[in-house]
């Protein structure tokens, strides 16, 4: 049991979570709920995190916009503002990882209160974890993201070369968190005592993953940037690349749901 007392409104959340990915006849434990309700803050924190930067390399890029749209170049004023956004950048990548060891140090410590430990005779890898799918989706998101930036880079216009320039060192940002929390999800240590929780552990490993997978900064920083530029077929890309990926982000989540649930309805009763 963990050193503190469990909140009913904790298991009963366990309880809903086990229900909702099929392992009703589970009882919810102590180690669980902890477990979720480390993630359930860590979610909070971060869409709090990710609407502060948002925010922040808003006002860096507005506050840069000449008055006179006839001024057009890249300042000392556009420079420095770019030094401030890549140090956001790396700010956000550390608050994120900082969010990840909090939640491995939870998971720790309830780990620490188990009797035994048990253990997958393999690690899952990333195929398991977060499936073929969703790394073809995230991967070409950020491909597609990063191809329309650098197509912008291209034109005479310097306003939208700055445009492309501050989404394109978001979307490094944003590749950047992604990758160092799927490491964190692929090497998590395990925090299981049975069957039961051995199966909820990789059942929120593939949740953790898959959550990290939505391309929400992605679809976010155009807002920034990309839509204050005068490229007006630029905004039309970018509105059809955001629509499109957000169809697909659909049908890659309901197909590997009826696949998840087909699985679950074959495999034999023990």
């Amino acid at each position: 049991m963990p050193k503190e007392p469990v909140r009913d409104a904790n298991l009963a959340e366990a309880r809903a979570w086990l229900a909702g990915h099929g392992l009703a006849d589970a009882e919810p434990t102590p180690l669980l709920a902890t477990r979720l309700a480390a993630r359930r803050r860590k979610r909070v924190a971060a869409a709090a995190l990710l609407a502060v930067f948002i925010c922040a390399v808003a006002l860096v890029y507005v506050t840069t916009l000449p008055l006179d749209p006839a001024v057009d170049g890249l300042g000392p004023d556009r420079r420095r503002a770019l030094l401030v956004v890549t140090a956001m950048v790396i700010g956000l990548v550390l608050a994120q990882s900082l969010l990840d060891r909090w939640v491995r140090r939870v998971d720790q410590r309830a780990g620490a209160t188990l009797p035994r430990r048990a253990a997958h005779p393999l690690r899952p890898g990333w195929r398991a974890v977060l499936g073929v799918p969703y790394a073809a989706f995230t991967a070409g998101t950020f491909a597609g993201a990063a191809a329309l930036a650098i197509a912008a880079l291209t034109v005479q216009d310097a306003s939208a070369r700055y445009s492309a320039v501050v989404l394109l060192l978001g979307l490094c940002g944003a590749a950047a968190s992604t990758l160092a929390q799927l490491h964190h999800v692929l090497t998590h240590p395990v925090v299981a005592d049975d069957e039961v929780s051995l199966n909820a552990d990789v059942i929120m490993r593939t949740d953790d993953a898959r959550e990290v997978a939505v391309p929400t900064m992605v679809w976010t920083l155009p807002v920034v940037s990309v839509f204050t530029a005068p490229l007006g077929n630029w905004h039309l890309a970018w509105m059809v690349f955001i629509a499109a990926s957000a169809v697909a982000l659909v049908l890659v989540n309901t197909w590997t749901t009826r696949r998840g649930r087909a699985a679950r309805h074959e495999r034999p009763v023990t």
